[in-house]
């Protein structure tokens, strides 16, 4: 996993490894920018058929743009999802479906286009991945 940036470069306490911990204590916490984002790399191939998010109300993201890609190849853009800025528990069935059953993926990447803070930043407390390996 990789993220674009991390508040005030505090890896600690608001660095990538929170967006996975199961922690509600715990977030990623971008630092200011435009476009923020997450790319996730799988060991192996991956189908993917769920995304679920948890940001914090004030710093949600209005668009998520969704891209993959196999091993060695671009990234292509597969959807895009209107997150609503709230601390809920979002998940992309049914609200904000996406259909990815024809796409096998090695990489992943989810940008934050338009952040609801002012200055840009994104806080997202959850993210989940879910499908099958291949």
């Amino acid at each position: 996993r990789r993220v674009s940036s991390v508040l005030n470069r505090d890896v600690k306490h608001f660095g990538k490894q929170h967006l996975f911990d199961g922690s509600e204590e715990t977030c990623w916490n971008s630092d200011q920018g435009t476009s923020q984002w997450v790319t996730l790399d799988f060991p192996r191939p991956v189908k993917v058929s769920q995304l679920h998010i948890q940001f914090q109300g004030g710093f949600s993201s209005r668009l998520c743009t969704l891209e993959g890609c196999r091993t060695g190849e671009e990234l292509v853009k597969i959807s895009e999802l209107y997150p609503q800025d709230n601390h809920a528990m979002q998940i992309s069935f049914p609200r904000m479906r996406f259909q990815l059953e024809e796409t096998v993926l090695d990489k992943l990447r989810i940008t934050f286009g338009s952040s609801t803070d002012f200055f840009g930043r994104v806080v997202v407390y959850h993210l989940g991945v879910l499908g099958e390996r291949l």
